[in-house]
């Protein structure tokens, strides 16, 4: 990572994350992994925005981090490209339509219905198999050139899909580092990966600071003083400072906070929570829904937004606060050696995730493999526009779903 300039960046950067996110808040289906698949492509293969060890080393942090990974991820590419003004653009661009959706759910429109949209749907989550193992083997093929690294990568896959869990990630991230350090490696490359996330220090104590302070001072505030809104953010902004490994971990935290005490029916969590997966974009828009859709609050628009901006919070706050530690930690060498271990145990965590839970969940029949695959060679081989092949997954699956078949 190098400092942070006006004149690193080129102009219009802002303009240039936004764009670049809103296209894939409405494309990028398949969860949190998935997204870190079409990041990969669209920043590291297409833009060039930073290098695959830069990429590797981000989505490592996010991974120790507790918040929506993938929506971390974009959040400091987006501050890396633009600057905080960056930030936002990629976190609003990437969040908005899935969040309009989710509003339009909770006032009760109908939608995801009938046997086409289902069969696009399935689509979609068929050529999230493609997207994740475009970017598996991209990523291998820097991050895992010899044999030590490659097993590495294998060992991280088999331990997680053996024993899943959040704990389990976080543990063969820090074995991958420890094996590589432990056999003597050196420094596998430079420093110079384009990836501009400097801030003061001070800032991020500060960041760190209202992190907690939220944490342990929101419950007290409603104890103290109950109000609906305050009520609603503590519930959203202690769900998602608590949940590590990913977005549907937030599920019994939510569930607990919001149908416990008769906020929202079960029936209404739920529905929710099933169109959430089934969107673009991070999933934790749920959080519009049930600010949105909540018995106390103002519900509606104002509801959604209390209730989007309180669950993302936390984990935006923990990033900027880790970021500067982090730069400092990964340029001493031994660090910078361990991280290339590191690297390669990422690559095994997309890789047991590429098996499980994305291609048990999206591959139901030869169909949906043909999709997968046609997918892949589609971006892999003849070099197609990941939004291309996502409108085409969707366009078969909807013509299977029209067919029935």
């Amino acid at each position: 990572m190098t400092a942070d300039t006006d004149a690193s960046r080129p102009r219009g950067a802002v303009a240039e994350v936004f764009l670049a996110f809103l296209r894939l808040g409405f494309t990028a289906f398949g969860g949190p992994i998935a997204h870190l698949g079409y990041f990969r492509t669209e920043f590291v293969d297409r833009r060039r925005w930073l290098t695959d060890r830069a990429y590797a080393d981000l989505v490592a942090l996010c991974q120790f981090l507790p918040g929506p990974a993938s929506s971390q991820v974009g959040f400091a590419l987006g501050l890396s490209r633009g600057g905080p003004l960056g930030a936002l653009a990629a976190w609003t661009a990437f969040t908005l339509p899935s969040a309009l959706i989710m509003l339009a759910v909770a006032s009760g429109l109908s939608l995801m219905d009938g046997p086409v949209a289902s069969g696009a749907l399935r689509g979609l989550k068929a050529v999230a198999v493609a997207v994740i193992a475009q970017a598996i083997w991209g990523m291998a093929r820097s991050l895992c050139p010899d044999r030590e690294r490659a097993s590495i990568a294998a060992g991280a896959a088999i331990l997680v899909t053996l024993v899943p869990g959040s704990l389990t990630q976080v543990g063969v991230i820090l074995l991958g580092g420890g094996v590589w350090w432990l056999l003597g490696r050196g420094d596998t490359g430079d420093d110079g990966d384009g990836l501009h996330l400097r801030l003061p220090r001070s800032a991020a104590i500060a960041f760190l600071g209202l992190f907690f302070l939220l944490l342990v001072g929101l419950p007290v505030a409603v104890a103290l003083v109950w109000h609906p809104v305050l009520a609603i953010v503590d519930a959203s902004y202690r769900a998602g400072a608590l949940v590590f490994g990913g977005g549907h971990v937030v599920l019994p935290l939510l569930q607990a906070s919001f149908v416990g005490p008769g906020w929202v029916s079960s029936d209404a969590f739920l529905a929710g929570y099933g169109a959430a997966q089934a969107l673009p974009g991070p999933l934790f828009t749920f959080g519009a829904f049930l600010g949105a859709a909540s018995s106390v609050g103002p519900g509606g628009w104002a509801g959604a937004l209390i209730g989007l901006v309180s669950i993302f919070l936390p984990g935006m706050l923990v990033l900027l606060g880790t970021i500067p530690f982090w730069d400092q930690l990964r340029r001493r060498p031994g660090a910078r050696a361990a991280m290339a271990g590191v690297n390669a145990a990422v690559v095994g965590l997309l890789l047991a995730a590429l098996y499980d839970p994305v291609w048990t969940g999206s591959i139901h029949g030869p169909v949906d493999f043909a999709v997968a695959l046609g997918g892949f060679l589609l971006l892999a081989g003849w070099k197609t526009p990941p939004w291309v092949v996502v409108v085409l997954a969707a366009a078969v699956g909807a013509g299977r779903g029209y067919l029935g078949v």
